[in-house]
């Protein structure tokens, strides 16, 4: 047998070899992934967590606040500060959520209004009842998530070998004779076939260590099915709701988050005229009752 018949008997079987694993590791990861993806659209996300991470006006402490001026338990005035009505006061009165429950108490411990942003960043127990809830909800999350493909080690391997085992026979086949006849000419394309599906399959290995090594998320350019089914539930129908049936008091919202700093009269509104009992500066005269 010549070389380069013998090229063609050990190429082609590798070849084969290697391409069969590659497609039965994606055949595999592929089933899994659809089963997962099954699993991640029956289960039961909780809106304000699908809510979390889509920005100030959009994440799931703007949609708490939408849901407490819905249901009546707090109000929002021009500039933005959020004050618990007669029913949210009232300590025996759950808004039905550990979000909207962790809000409204926020809005009791406070003597004077506030702004959602301020609440945010100053507030630690409502800090704290974020993180608690997102966390639990998280863990649920990824329990479902499909596992990303483990790397390719052995295939790895196998295609370093391939490569140094395609580079000794074509060496070895370059200083041979010119095939003679139609069967070592066909070994010789055979050979040549399988040299470049061997090394393609080389560099999709090396390709594939480096993507594995940087994103270890789903393969294939598949989607998170997790993400997708949040994705469904945005926007938070209470933000959807609020924004139909009161546009002023979502544009008011938005104005709430932005402001973080807490002003010198802490939310209250500013006095713009005299009360009764108390004469006007501005007026003439001494104000202190009778001249001299």
């Amino acid at each position: 047998m010549t070389t380069t018949a013998a090229l063609a008997c050990v190429q082609l079987p590798l070849t084969a070899v290697l391409y069969g694993l590659l497609a039965l590791r994606g055949w595999r990861y592929g089933r899994r992934y659809r089963a997962a993806a099954r699993r991640c659209a029956l289960m039961d996300v909780d809106p304000y967590h699908a809510a979390s991470g889509q920005g100030w006006y959009g994440d799931d402490l703007q949609a708490a606040a939408a849901r407490l001026v819905l249901d009546g338990l707090a109000t929002v005035n021009h500039r933005g500060n959020l004050r618990a009505t007669a029913a949210g006061a009232h300590t025996g009165r759950a808004a039905g959520h550990p979000l909207t429950d962790a809000l409204l108490a926020a809005l009791r411990r406070r003597t004077a209004p506030a702004a959602l942003g301020n609440l945010e960043q100053r507030d630690s127990e409502l800090w704290s009842a974020r993180q608690r809830f997102h966390a639990q909800a998280r863990a649920a999350a990824e329990a479902l998530r499909p596992a990303p493909p483990r790397p390719p080690g052995c295939l790895a391997a196998m295609a370093a070998l391939l490569l140094i085992g395609w580079m000794a026979f074509t060496a070895a086949a370059v200083v041979d004779r010119v095939p003679r006849g139609p069967v070592e000419w066909l070994a010789a394309v055979a050979a040549g076939l399988a040299v470049v599906a061997a090394g393609l399959a080389v560099v999709a290995q090396l390709a594939l260590l480096d993507r594995y090594r940087k994103v270890p998320g789903p393969a294939g350019g598949r989607p998170d099915p997790v993400e997708a089914r949040m994705a469904a539930l945005r926007p938070h129908p209470a933000l959807a709701e609020l924004a139909a049936r009161d546009p002023e008091a979502e544009r008011r919202l938005r104005l709430s988050r932005l402001r973080v700093r807490r002003s010198r009269n802490r939310g209250r509104p500013r006095r713009r005229t005299a009360p009764p009992d108390r004469p006007d500066p501005s007026a003439g005269g001494d104000q202190c009752g009778g001249s001299g």
